[in-house]
């Protein structure tokens, strides 16, 4: 027995020595007799301590029928770098990498004179193959390496949602996401990098370390949105159209689903490209004013005065009242949009007509108190919610003031300033039974470990009774059907409750210009059982003094493209 243990010491001693002695060898063919080659590949694989590698979710669109396309994903790229003090004829470099590189000869010529320096970026690389063709050549003081970057294959489309990423204020070395999508679900979407220089021995050891402490994945993933990149393209084209034709300011939209809050399609022009953002002269560019800026938006805010006025039951469509064509409160004088007269109206006739005397009527009618109460409860002044960063809530002291006057301006639109999300949402109500419902565009997070997670739609706040939200849309429905346009907008087969707007801007010095208006169009259909709610609206707009006429084309032509490409069969 002792005999036999002195051997297996004896076998177990003469391993560990020619394992010793193979890796002294090994070590000594490594750092001396090849240590010069094996520096320079190292070299030009690793030629600078880089930061770490850029890693990061995706964001992707979502198809009608489900199908995800890609919205925000990851692009290599490869880039090539030099170590003047290594290269001896830049001429000659040059000539042969040239074809292979995205550069300027003489801005290589330049950089490969700077004998004090040991590393210089060049330019991009052409594609994978030629980074292999590079590499083969085995220059001396030519390193290549590959980079990953955010890259948005879509390009300008629905740039305001996606946001952008780029370095921190904070931190120079780390990618953030900034505005949109990227900055709401940076959580989410952030990836913590692995270095790119990465120690075998080292990494082993890492992997062990979280397996040994059992340290869990974090909760990051990918995020899935409502945005339809077909409808998508449909909008922006059409508010393109609209800045082109009218050579407005800006422009912007929103198609919504009233009953759900999905939102289908958002877009704001001027936009941006997600993948060249640096050359953009002003960061305004990047913020979302469908979700951060206010506006005065006129008479589409004139459906819920009258919707307050039918709940409450002080009005009913049928209602009448003397239009003297103005209004005296608090010694001033509110007037029609034409400042004509009507007589005995109905309250019917005053929506058609977009009358302002009609809705200080119904003001009055219910009282300033129980009128703030309603136009309040529809979420003006408050944030939504929406999934995306820095929304702002519109500006309603009117609504809490101590003269009538500004209550009865608010009537029809004017003294406050709301987001065009909170008044989508706001309209929303009108059209899904009398709800608010949370806007989202996000639909769910695919989660690293594997599990998904759905956007749960909450149940929204009740603001209007059932029989309200009915006795409204076949109001608006009637405005379309005898009003827009003179009555030439109707459909034969399709019910469609909307309503123009036309504001005044503010001049800045406390009033209003005479010739620069705000124009805002809004619409639901099929009215009474509505798949789509269309926003729209453009900043003073040349040449055109109504939004019946620089608007109603353009959502004619979004309705008709949502009826044929989600097949909405007709309900008349």
């Amino acid at each position: 027995m002792k005999y036999e243990n002195n051997n297996r010491v004896k076998y177990l001693s003469f391993f560990l020595v020619s394992f010793a002695i193979i890796i002294i060898v090994r070590l000594f063919i490594i750092q001396i007799v090849r240590g010069d080659e094996f520096s320079e590949s190292a070299s030009r694989q690793y030629s600078k301590p880089l930061p770490d590698i850029f890693s990061r979710g995706s964001i992707y669109f979502q198809e009608k029928n489900g199908n995800l396309v890609s919205a925000s994903n990851l692009k290599t790229n490869y880039l090539l770098a030099i170590n003047p003090t290594s290269i001896k004829n830049p001429e000659e470099v040059f000539d042969k990498i040239s074809s292979l590189v995205e550069f300027d000869k003489q801005s290589f010529i330049e950089k490969a004179g700077k004998q004090n320096d040991t590393y210089e970026v060049i330019g991009n690389i052409k594609d994978e193959d030629s980074l292999n063709a590079i590499k083969n050549m085995r220059i001396r003081g030519i390193y290549t390496y590959r980079e990953e970057v955010r890259f948005y294959p879509s390009g300008n489309l629905a740039s305001h949602v996606l946001g952008i990423v780029a370095r921190s204020k904070e931190d120079g070395e780390k990618f953030i996401g900034r505005y949109g999508v990227e900055k709401q679900f940076e959580d989410i979407l952030h990836r913590d990098s692995e270095s790119v220089y990465v120690n075998f021995f080292a990494e082993i050891f890492s992997n062990l370390k979280k397996t040994l402490l059992g340290d869990g994945p974090e909760m990051t993933g990918d995020v899935v949105l409502n945005i339809e990149p077909t409808a998508q393209g449909v909008l922006e084209k059409e508010l393109a159209g609209v800045m082109e034709k009218w050579k407005g300011e800006s422009a912007g939209g929103i198609i919504i689903d009233p009953k759900t809050g999905k939102i289908i399609s958002m877009a704001a022009l001027p936009d941006f490209d997600p993948n060249n953002f640096g050359k953009e002269k002003s960061l305004a560019v990047f913020r979302n004013p469908l979700t951060e800026n206010v506006f005065e938006m006129g008479s589409t805010i004139k459906p819920l005065t009258v919707a307050a006025g039918l709940d409450a039951g002080v009005v009913t469509a049928k209602s009448t009242y003397n239009d003297k064509g103005f209004v005296e409160l608090n010694g001033k004088r509110i007037g029609n949009f034409d400042n004509k007269a009507r007589g005995i109206t109905t309250i019917q006739d005053a929506l058609g007509n977009s009358l302002n005397a009609g809705m200080v009527y119904i003001m009055q009618k219910l009282g300033t108190e129980k009128f703030s109460k309603y136009m309040l409860s529809f979420g003006l002044g408050e944030k939504t919610g929406v999934d995306l960063p820095n929304e702002a809530k519109g500006l309603v002291k009117n609504l809490i003031s101590k003269q009538e006057v500004d209550y009865a301006t608010s009537a029809f639109g004017q003294g406050i300033a709301l987001t065009p999300i909170e008044t989508v949402v706001a309209l929303s109500s009108l059209a899904n039974g009398g709800t608010i419902v949370t806007p989202t565009v996000v639909d769910k997070i695919n989660y690293r470990v594997g599990i998904n997670k759905e956007n749960i739609i909450p149940e929204g706040r009740r603001v209007l009774e059932q029989k309200t939200s009915e006795e409204i849309t076949r109001m608006l429905v009637d405005v379309v059907d005898k009003n827009l346009m003179g009555g030439e907008k109707k459909l034969a087969n399709y019910t469609v409750a909307a309503k123009t707007g036309t504001a005044l801007l503010l001049n800045g010095k406390g009033g209003y210009y005479s010739d620069r208006f705000l124009h805002s169009f809004f619409g639901y259909f099929p009215a009474y059982n509505p798949k789509f709610l269309v926003f729209l609206y453009t900043i003073d707009p040349k040449g055109v003094e109504y939004a019946s006429h620089s608007l109603t084309e353009p959502f004619y032509n979004i309705l008709k493209f949502l009826i044929g490409y989600y097949e909405i069969p007709p309900d008349r």
